[in-house]
């Protein structure tokens, strides 16, 4: 029984949770600023390559530096390795050292591809920077998550929605600074230097809200009681057990006391035999109530769930943005080709996952148990060739027919792709914890991000493929 139990603080002025949306937005800010600074980064790339033939030389076409895929795969690959890493991670690294460094390296990394708008370099080098840099930052960007998601998990559940709606506005957010900076109507290099500069103080806006969040009455308690939980497992074990020692030591004495046997001895034995049967019943009961499912059980219970975040994403990274951002207006020559891109492909995608995150909160169909779940998530395929067969223009020639080439179109079929991605990504994120028992609910969210990160993966590598098929 616990004595003088002190009632949790209030979160006053919701900082705590203002914080935590905050820590949300900045853990998903790097990979869409570079996400949706595609056009920057092309534009960059075959602008200087063309700057390098002279005059007296053959016009010759860019290089084709896969850009989009590479950047995704090599966004996604440091998630994968650091989850599968986070168990030897995380427990030799303090949780302040890996979210407050992994900011300040992520930061520092913003400044330098900032400084680098207003390098001139050869594309060459200007692209194996940027892929170092893009690989960099997602293994800090994939520490920095885990390690939040493991804080956010110590407060009540409402927090970690909070959380999840800072990471599902990252990519609007970024998508909404890209529309700023193109609505200013300035060069690409100055265009560039404003966008790079956002995730640099929304970074350092990130690190000021975590060194606050540990400062605050709220969270100093839920920090405190989560420490505290098993070092109170342990003494509930020793205590169960004490207690067994003691009655089986009363029940020995009461043996030995009603024995007046020629086979005392003997019966005492056997007496003591049996007590120790009984009387640590209590103390195996407490322990088997403690002890966790191996990974191996609690996979065979979440396994549908692990197919389907896996199978979402792959169906999501594949065509996004390696083929959908280069889809091209039917209307080019105007202002809107400048923001097509940005408004129907990123802004549309991402406000749209957003809202399809969102939905789950009143609407959980199909229920976890039921057939149609799977189904309905494999069914998502049918997205790929629709994108595929939009106004898809790359530098060598088509291979597929354009089916759709028309702007509403396109940003219809992005719509509802995205709204799916969003929607089957948080129930099959929601459900899985629910399945299994709740002492095994963290295997299975740890079990959960790691066939996320699966999915990212062989998303970003299926890209190549269906590049080169359009």
């Amino acid at each position: 029984m616990m004595k003088g139990r002190k009632d949790a603080p209030s979160d006053w002025g919701c900082l705590s949770g203002i914080c935590f949306f905050i820590l949300g937005l900045g853990t998903l800010l790097p990979w869409n600023f570079f996400m949706t600074a595609i056009l920057y980064f092309e534009d960059r790339l075959n602008t200087t390559a063309a700057q390098n033939v002279t005059s007296n030389s053959t016009m010759e076409p860019p290089k084709d530096y896969y850009f989009n895929s590479l950047m995704t795969l090599l966004s996604q690959l440091p998630l994968l390795l650091f989850t599968l890493l986070n168990s030897i991670l995380y427990q030799r690294i303090s949780e302040a050292m890996r979210v407050g460094g992994s900011l300040v390296f992520i930061l520092l990394l913003f400044i330098l591809t900032t400084v680098l708008v207003k390098v001139p370099m050869d594309t060459d080098r200007f692209f194996s920077i940027t892929m170092a840099t893009i690989w960099f930052i997602n293994s800090f960007g994939a520490v920095l998550q885990g390690s939040l998601f493991g804080l956010v998990g110590m407060f009540p559940q409402k927090y970690s929605a909070i959380f999840m709606s800072g990471q599902g506005l990252a990519g609007t957010f970024a998508a909404t600074a890209m529309l700023l900076s193109i609505a200013r109507d300035v060069d690409m290099t100055s265009m560039a230097l404003g966008y790079f500069v956002t995730p640099c103080l929304g970074t350092l806006l990130t690190l000021l809200c975590y060194l606050l969040l540990r400062r605050l009455e709220f969270a100093q308690y839920y920090l405190n009681k989560h420490a505290k939980y098993e070092a109170g497992t342990t003494d509930e074990l020793l205590t169960a057990e004490s207690a067994a020692v003691d009655n089986g030591r009363l029940n020995h004495h009461a043996n030995g006391s009603v024995t007046n046997s020629p086979n005392k001895d003997v019966a005492l034995q056997e007496g003591d035999v049996d007590t120790t049967k009984q009387v640590f019943v209590s103390v195996e009961q407490v322990k088997k109530s403690q002890v966790k499912a191996s990974v191996i059980e609690v996979f065979k219970k979440i396994w549908v769930m692990a197919f389907c975040v896996t199978f979402v994403f792959t169906v999501t990274l594949s065509v996004f943005p390696a083929i959908t951002a280069n889809v091209k207006t039917r209307n080019p020559g105007g202002k809107w080709e400048r923001y097509f891109i940005c408004v129907c492909c990123f802004l549309t995608f991402n406000l749209n996952d957003w809202l399809g995150r969102t939905i789950t909160t009143w609407v959980r169909w199909p229920r976890k148990e039921s057939r149609i779940f799977p189904l309905l998530v494999v069914s998502r395929v049918v997205f790929i060739p629709l994108l595929m067969l939009c106004n898809v223009q790359m530098q060598d020639p088509r291979h597929l027919p354009v089916l759709f080439d028309h702007d509403a179109a396109f940003t219809a079929i992005m719509a509802v792709f995205s709204i799916s991605s969003g929607y089957f990504v948080c129930l099959s994120m929601s459900y899985a914890p629910q399945i299994v028992e709740a002492k095994d609910a963290e295997t299975a969210g740890a079990l959960m991000t790691f066939f996320l990160a699966l999915g990212l993966s062989i998303g970003a590598l299926l890209s190549f493929l269906l590049r080169a098929a359009v």
